[in-house]
């Protein structure tokens, strides 16, 4: 509650001091259009966007993320976040789905004009919450799920593959919605990521990262047969 009339006006100071400042800020802002995608760029950049669609930056690149999912995108993403938001409750680690920026900084390298890398995963666990911040993710998260579509998929079997297995990233799951198939990557001793397996819908698949939780494919993928996709 404002007091009075010289509080009310410092109010009104402050709140239209705060406008203008952020009208300058948006003014500022540079659209899609207007970058040069051939050229490198950073976190610090990537903030001063203003974008109509997602993107993701790797390695200083531009990507372009797809529209909207397909249904059967959200509902696999459905089925897979349920039973890891359930059983994370027990735990220490918090789970994500996009859009939720993930920066993945070089050693050592946190300053967001030096961090070159800002990705969205369509899943993430995170159990280091001092990776945490208000946005999003700094570092590599524990486990990282993408479900896979046709403007994607080149993305997260290449150079997704490359930048999470550099960065870290424990555990790497690959779902295939049209083939009902899961593909499932640990990191290694050498910090190389070993295939575990390659994985159908009658399986039952460990979450690595966790000690005693499995998810079962054919609860993930039978959400599909209630429709004709």
């Amino acid at each position: 509650m404002i007091a009075d009339n010289a509080d009310k006006t410092q109010f009104i100071s402050a709140t239209s001091a705060f406008i203008c400042v952020h009208l300058r800020e948006t003014n500022d802002s540079i659209y899609m259009h207007n970058l040069d995608l051939t050229q490198k760029y950073s976190y610090a950049d990537y903030l001063s966007w203003k974008m109509d669609k997602l993107v993701e930056i790797i390695k200083g690149n531009i990507m372009k993320m797809s529209p909207a999912p397909l249904t059967a995108h959200q509902m696999l993403s459905n089925e897979l976040l349920y039973p890891l938001l359930t059983y994370s409750r027990k735990k220490k680690c918090k789970v994500f789905e996009a859009p939720f920026d993930v920066r993945l900084p070089l050693k050592g390298k946190t300053a967001d004009n030096e961090i070159f890398t800002v990705v969205q995963p369509d899943i993430c666990v995170i159990c280091d919450r001092s990776k945490i911040d208000r946005r999003g993710c700094l570092g590599a998260p524990d486990l990282i799920i993408e479900i896979l579509s046709a403007a994607t998929a080149d993305r997260d079997l290449k150079d997704k593959y490359q930048i999470y297995e550099e960065s870290g990233v424990r555990e790497y799951w690959l779902v295939h919605p049209a083939e009902r198939t899961l593909i499932v990557f640990d990191l290694n001793e050498s910090q190389k990521y070993q295939l575990r397996g390659f994985y159908t819908q009658s399986d039952i698949v460990k979450v690595g990262i966790f000690e005693d939780l499995n998810i079962d494919l054919k609860e993930v993928f039978e959400v599909l047969d209630e429709f004709d996709f």
